[in-house]
């Protein structure tokens, strides 16, 4: 008896060192058996969620390249028929203005960290081009503003058609993607040219400058109110619309693309913020209303609707 007690307690403690070794090898490895109690699995705390992905539009670009028409390069806003870039809404150094790269870099910084690659009459055929030369400065930011060119021609019925206006636009984004995959870049939308037409026709020093050759399928006979005048301009009116359409839409795709919401094709000029020559261009004060405008929209929290 004293000999089979003896193997019984044996055989209790190998059983008893086997749980043990089981028990502390679970442990060790963070695994579980799925016995612990409620106190036990709150030990661990609750679980951090994973971090969001940050978020891909940088309010505080370091650098800007601008592209576009003659808005963008001040067209005349301080002379006659001239290009004034000092006044530029995107680029400019003009106090007055205050451009969108001074609000953004201050004024010195500017002054080495902005470009303005913008031409006056560019079509957006020209674009792709413009893109090319922005790109290879690697900016951060950069802006685009054009589409004028393109409603104004010599008559509505060869403004580009909107195909060809989206496929340009197309072209344009991949010829930046090509070099500068992570630069942002801001969309302005086209002006109202009916808008800047109704405004601009009460002078009459400016409807004198519109018979050299401005926007003819927009200010030709501007005083004209028959029914294929009227027709003509609504014509070119829908077509700034459509092109508008297609920046927001092609932007879209875009993570890094910033549509500015249609806020340009909305905002009303006034006969003191037009160009004192054409009275159809923005003049200094329009120009520093455009970097409002667009200062506003890319240091936005959100993309504006």
């Amino acid at each position: 008896m004293p000999e089979r007690a003896s193997r019984r307690r044996r055989h209790a403690a190998v059983a008893a060192l086997a749980a043990f070794s089981i028990t502390a090898g679970l442990a060790l490895t963070g695994c579980s058996d799925g016995s612990e109690g409620p106190e036990e699995r709150a030990s661990d705390g609750p679980r951090r969620p994973s971090p969001a992905a940050a978020p891909l539009w940088d309010r505080t670009p370091a650098s800007l390249a601008a592209v576009g028409d003659s808005i963008t390069t001040g067209f005349d806003a301080c002379s006659v028929l001239a290009d004034c870039p000092e006044v530029s809404w995107a680029t400019g150094t003009d106090s007055a203005v205050r451009s969108l790269a001074v609000r953004l870099l201050g004024a010195s910084k500017a002054a080495t960290h902005s470009w303005n690659h913008a031409v006056s009459g560019a079509r957006i055929a020209q674009l792709p081009e413009q893109m090319a030369l922005a790109a290879k400065v690697k900016p951060e930011l950069v802006t685009v503003m054009i589409g004028a060119n393109d409603a104004c021609r010599d008559s509505a019925r060869i403004m580009t058609p909107v195909a060809d206006f989206r496929a340009s636009f197309e072209a344009s984004m991949r010829q930046l993607r090509a070099t500068a995959p992570k630069a942002q870049v801001y969309v302005s939308s086209v002006p109202d040219l009916k808008r800047l037409w109704s405004t601009g026709r009460t002078n009459e020093l400016g409807k004198q400058i519109w018979k050299l050759g401005i926007c003819r399928s927009m200010l030709g006979d501007a005083d004209n109110m028959g029914a294929a005048a009227v027709a003509r301009r609504d014509t070119v009116r829908k077509r700034v619309i459509a092109y508008n359409q297609v920046l927001k839409d092609v932007c879209a795709k875009d993570a890094r693309c910033r549509y500015d919401g249609g806020a340009v094709f909305d905002y009303r000029f006034t006969g003191k913020q037009l160009s004192q020559w054409d009275w159809f261009h923005p003049g200094r004060d329009g120009q520093a209303r455009l970097a409002e405008i667009a200062y506003r929209n890319v240091t936005a929290v959100g993309p504006p609707t």
